[in-house]
This record gives structure tokens, sequence and C-alpha cells, in this order.
């Protein structure tokens, strides 16, 4: 077991992931659409903002704890749903559970995963929340809705921000495809990632878990291909939302808000959360940051469900920022991907351990000890979002 104590910051955690992790899977992870411009500003927006310091208060006694759509948290924050998880690591989506369930986070689970939900299953805990892509296989759809009710998932998500794909240069230029190219350059660049290598010899699950297998037809990776290009339904509606909150029934959250007009409509939906999230960076590039758009999304849903934000969280003081401007969670993406690649289920609650303590101090020097008192006087008023 690797010594993470010196690993301080997130930053940290990159590094290492960058080195270790072959080249066309980290870019995979850390890249935006197209000039990259709404991926940058998802964390600079963060920096502008600034915190009013408080002294001689009662530092005793603190807690981050709270809950997302009633479930018990250790602190305001979920794993996000990432597709090909399990190639930045070997079972990556299983280690990810894991380091999640013991930590008292919740974890999501992308349709695009690597392990299979009935996979993950098997170890993740109460927090386990499952994204759906919507695709134009509806019995599909339906089949995945009903394997993810058998697994014991508490939460749907809904992702509405991947009708089309957004043009990732790196992805192009890296040959990132299903299945990947191999290229002399990824060849050789795969030679430089030994203990990667030995993790993915080491596991049989290397395809998407959840489709091949189930999807009609898909049998292997290279029907998979196929099947994936044709199957993103541009035509998703909120009547399709209406039809999947009937099927699953249950706690259902719906991502990728950046408009207070749809925040309204999905409240209308009956959701019980929504995520303000521009699919970090990766979809319309020149798109506002998540974190300046949050303040008027919750403003338009005033209360009537809980909003929660994802892109740009590098920090425990981000989170704290985005609970101050009325995100009741948020959801790390990058973050997360970045302790699996390095260090795998070590580096994802290293991750969790930075966010919390980061969180934990921050608050206390703004006069907190528990984060329901935290609102926006902790914030200076001429660095807020406009």
């Amino acid at each position: 077991m690797a010594d993470l104590s010196r690993i301080t910051c997130i930053e940290d955690l990159r590094a290492a992931a960058q080195r270790r992790v072959p080249r066309m899977f980290y870019d995979y992870a850390d890249s935006g659409s197209y000039t990259e411009s709404t991926y940058r500003a998802n964390s600079e927006d963060f920096q502008k903002i600034r915190l009013r310091q408080r002294v001689a208060v009662n530092m005793e006694n603190r807690t981050t704890r709270t809950t997302m759509v009633g479930q018990p948290v250790a602190m305001p924050v979920a794993i996000a749903p990432t597709g090909l998880t399990g190639m930045q690591h070997a079972d990556g989506e299983i280690l990810g559970a894991r380091a999640a369930r013991a930590f008292g986070v919740p974890f999501t689970l992308s349709t695009m995963s690597i392990c299979s939900i009935e996979d993950v299953a098997q170890h993740a805990g109460p927090g386990f929340w499952f994204q759906v892509y919507v695709m134009r296989d509806r019995d599909f759809v339906e089949r995945l809705i009903d394997r993810a009710k058998a697994a014991g998932v508490s939460a749907l998500q809904i992702t509405l921000d991947l009708q089309i794909l957004g043009q990732r240069h790196k992805d192009i230029k890296n040959g990132l495809s299903t299945p990947p190219r191999p290229t002399l350059a990824n060849l050789l660049d795969l030679a430089t990632r030994p203990r990667w290598c030995l993790g993915m010899l080491g596991t049989k699950r290397r395809s998407f878990g959840n489709i091949v297998g189930h999807a009609r037809g898909v049998g292997d990776m290279s029907s998979l291909a196929a099947w994936t290009a044709e199957q993103f339904d541009p035509r998703l509606n909120w009547h399709d939302i209406e039809w999947i909150k009937k099927r699953w029934g249950g706690k259902l959250i719906l991502k990728g808000i950046m408009d207070a007009e749809d925040a309204r409509l999905a409240v209308a939906s009956g959701a019980d959360a929504l995520i303000v999230s521009n699919h970090g960076g990766r979809q319309l590039d020149g798109a506002p940051s998540s974190i300046h758009a949050l303040p008027g999304i919750v403003d338009a849903v005033g209360g009537r469900i809980e909003v929660w934000m994802d892109g740009g969280i590098r920090g425990g003081q981000d989170v704290l920022k985005a609970w101050a401007l009325g995100a009741r969670g948020t959801l790390i993406g990058r973050s997360f991907l970045y302790g699996l690649g390095a260090y795998g289920e070590a580096g994802v609650t290293r991750a969790l351990q930075i966010l919390q303590k980061e969180l934990d101090i921050t608050m206390a020097f703004c006069g907190h000890t528990d984060i329901h008192r935290v609102d926006r006087s902790i914030l200076l008023p001429g660095t807020l979002p406009q």
C-alpha cells in the first residue's frame, strides 16, 4: 500500500494519474470540447469567488454531514457517473464504489461503465446510484432500469445533455474508439505504463459491462461500436422523463441543467433533484461555468427540489462555495478519476479525504461549525458570479 500522506491536494493526484494512465484514457477524462473554454472556466470561476474570514468563534464540534435526496452523507459530495472508469484503472468502478461506501458518500455508476451494474452492486453501499443515457432502443433502456432496481440502486440519474456528442479533439488525435486503435504511438505509450497493463491483464472486465451481452445484437466490442454510434437519441424530450419516472418509481435526479427555464421544467417533471452541469465542459464549448449558472437556477427552483452541481471542483473550498450559493450537493468526476488512475481505491479515498479536510477547515475559518448554517454571507459580495 502506497504512503499517500504526502499527497496533499487534487493536483498531486492529477499529476500522478497523468504518469500512470495511458495517454488516450487520461486525455479522455481530462479534456473538454473544441477550445476547452468551458472546461477551464469550470475551475477558474471558483477561484474568483473570495471568502470572508471570521475570528474569535468557537470552532469545536464541526460537522460536514448532511443528506442528499434523503440519504445521509459524510459531506455534500457524491461521485459522479464517468464513462470508461474501468480504463483509468482495472476494475475502476468497483474500486470507486468500495472507497465511496467506506467513506460515506454516494457512488454513481455510468451506463457507459466497464464494470456492470451487477458487478458493482456486490461492492456498493446504500448510496449506489445509477446514471441512464436514453438510447433509441427503448427496450434496452427499460431492461437497464429493471436491472438497476434488481441491483438495489437507490436513485436514478438521467443525463440530459448527451443527445449528441460534442467533439473532443484529443480523443480523435489519440485514436480513442471502440475498440481502441492499436497505433504505434499508442502501443509505445502502453509500454511505458506497465502497472496499468498488468492490472488490465489481471481482470476480465475490459468492455462495456452494461451493454455487451445485454443490448440486442451486441456480443463483442466490434458490434458494440456500431450500436453505440447510432444509439444516443437526439429526440429525447420531457415526455421521456415522465415515462422513465413511471418505470423507475424511485428517487429521480436530472443531470445537465444549465438554464433557469429548464430548471423549472425539471421541477414540473417531478424529479427529486437536479444537477447544474455542463458535462465537465465536454459538450457545449462556450457555455457558462456550472458555478456561474448555479445561483440563477437556485433562485428559479425556489427550494421546490434539491439543486446540486458538478464541474470544476478541485478542493473542499469549491464544495463550500457551491453550498453557500445554494447547492445542496456536489458531484466530483475528474477529482475522483485522478485518484483512481493514480493509486486505485486508495487514491479515491485520498481524494475524498482531501476534499473533506479542506471543507472542514475552511468552514471553520469562515466562522461556522455546521455546514447547514453556511450561506452566501461567507462570500465577499463583489466576487460572486454575475
